[in-house]
């Protein structure tokens, strides 16, 4: 398979984001391995109550999400990619990410599908205010 056959999504949304359509979106029929991942927003951080959060996205954040699908997505044993990070105000339980990568086997897909997860926490634009029960609040990877 070439690079060029190969599929990379990536978005940035203030909408709900769908597990399932990430799925679709890198299903393939060569693919004996579809691995996702939702990062979900908890009641918690560091032992402290959260009542909500918020999400501000640098206007590159779209861009520099696609740059990383692509480079998951030019591993020779991945067939597709998908990606997509949530910005705005959130509440406990909503969706703030979903991953899906298709290979051909389980391993090359969980490993493919961490490697993105952790590519983007590690360089997309994006910071998180976190409201704690307390009432005070505090600002997530903000430079």
């Amino acid at each position: 398979m070439s690079p060029a056959d190969t599929l990379a999504h990536g978005t940035v949304t203030d909408q709900p984001l769908d597990l399932a359509a990430h799925e679709a979106a890198v299903a393939d029929r060569r693919a004996g391995a579809v691995v996702s991942f939702q990062g979900v927003v908890r009641d918690h951080d560091h032992g402290r109550p959260v009542i909500s959060l918020e999400y501000e996205g640098h206007p590159s954040a779209e861009a520099v999400l696609r740059e990383v699908a692509a480079e998951v997505a030019a591993d020779p044993d991945v067939y597709a990619v998908a990606v997509s990070h949530r910005i705005g105000p959130m509440e406990i339980g909503d969706v703030a990410l979903v991953a899906a990568v298709s290979t051909a086997h389980r391993a090359a897909a969980f490993a493919a599908c961490a490697r993105l997860v952790d590519e983007v926490k590690a360089r997309l634009p994006i910071w998180k205010r976190q409201v704690f029960a307390d009432g005070t609040e505090e600002w997530v990877n903000c430079p």
